[in-house]
């Protein structure tokens, strides 16, 4: 279990892409204080580093942290992750309303499921591209559990790719059954990829579930293909990621605490740790990638009512604008 995300084996260029920040152009925060005692660079207004990652055993899966660490994290951030049959149990609750029918993608029976073995079918009014590009959003997202389900974030325990049960798991699942091509799997598999959305609060939790997402749409394409991502398509996967999961607090829509520090600042004995912080609220951009254009979240949310939102249930939740 200890091997669910091992950084060091990873590509370095990608785990440095996937701590930039859209917004403020800079890379994400820590927003959490549970590294504060390792130095300056680790105080919760500080950017994180590639080298702060790849430091041995530092940045971790929730559950593989103390349970002093985890149990604080709850107390200060209502730091709890779903079980993965949950999970499932609420996506299912979504496909089930798109679909009209139940056990769209698998059975559940109590704690567990099987998968279903044939291809998805899909009704007259709507088809599998209209289900792969469906935007979803998991609000407060963590390590993404309702998104991709390479492990069950609740036990640590893996989950082979044919059990799994997030909504980018089903999207892609719909475009290997519906693509000839590995160019053509990889257009759609964009699409789905673009099309799915998350924030959360804490920086390390963002991190490890971009790196989650990251990893489910290279293991997809090499089990539906044999290949390999090229670098320029690693690239595009990883902006895309950056872009779609992002770093902020869901009751302001801003960047968490404010402007990051460059790198970081001395604090003396005689400083208020909270002057290092941003006044400034910076709102939050996000990526609409139907005309590629970017906009602040909280103007978006201004000149739409959530009335248009379709679907509400679950952690992941499908919306239309």
């Amino acid at each position: 279990m200890d091997s669910l995300i091992v950084l060091r084996e990873y590509d370095p260029k990608i785990l440095g892409r996937l701590l930039a920040d859209k917004t403020t152009g800079k890379n994400i925060i820590w927003a959490t204080d549970s590294y504060s005692d390792l130095g300056d660079a680790y105080q919760r207004n500080q950017q994180i580093q590639l080298d702060h990652i790849h430091r041995t055993n530092l940045l971790q899966p929730r559950i593989f942290k103390s349970q002093e660490i985890q149990k604080e994290r709850t107390k200060k951030k209502a730091e709890v992750f779903t079980p993965a049959w949950i999970c499932n149990l609420m996506n299912n609750q979504i496909d089930e309303e798109l679909f009209g029918r139940q056990n769209v993608f698998n059975r559940q029976t109590d704690k567990s499921w099987t998968a279903t073995q044939d291809s998805i079918e899909f009704g007259k009014e709507t088809d599998w591209k209209d289900y792969v590009k469906t935007k979803v959003l998991e609000i407060t997202c963590g390590e993404a559990p309702y998104l991709v389900s390479r492990y069950d974030a609740s036990t640590g325990k893996e989950i082979p790719m044919e059990k799994r049960i997030g909504m980018l798991d089903r999207k892609l699942r719909i475009v290997t059954e519906n693509t000839d091509t590995p160019e053509d799997w990889y257009k759609w598999a964009i699409k789905a990829l673009q099309s799915t959305y998350g924030y959360e609060f804490q920086g390390d939790s963002l991190f490890l579930g971009r790196v989650n997402v990251y990893l489910t749409f290279e293991e997809a394409m090499e089990k539906a293909w044999h290949l390999k991502l090229t670098r320029k398509q690693k690239n595009e996967v990883s902006n895309t990621i950056c872009w779609n999961l992002f770093q902020m607090d869901g009751l302001t829509d801003n960047i968490p605490i404010g402007i990051p520090q460059d790198r970081y600042s001395q604090i003396s004995l005689f400083d208020d740790p909270g002057s290092f912080e941003s006044e400034e609220p910076i709102a939050v951009k996000i990526n609409w990638w139907d005309n590629r254009t970017s906009f602040k979240l909280k103007e978006m949310k201004e000149n739409y009512s959530m009335g248009n939102r379709k679907l509400t249930r679950g952690g992941a939740r499908i919306f239309k604008f």
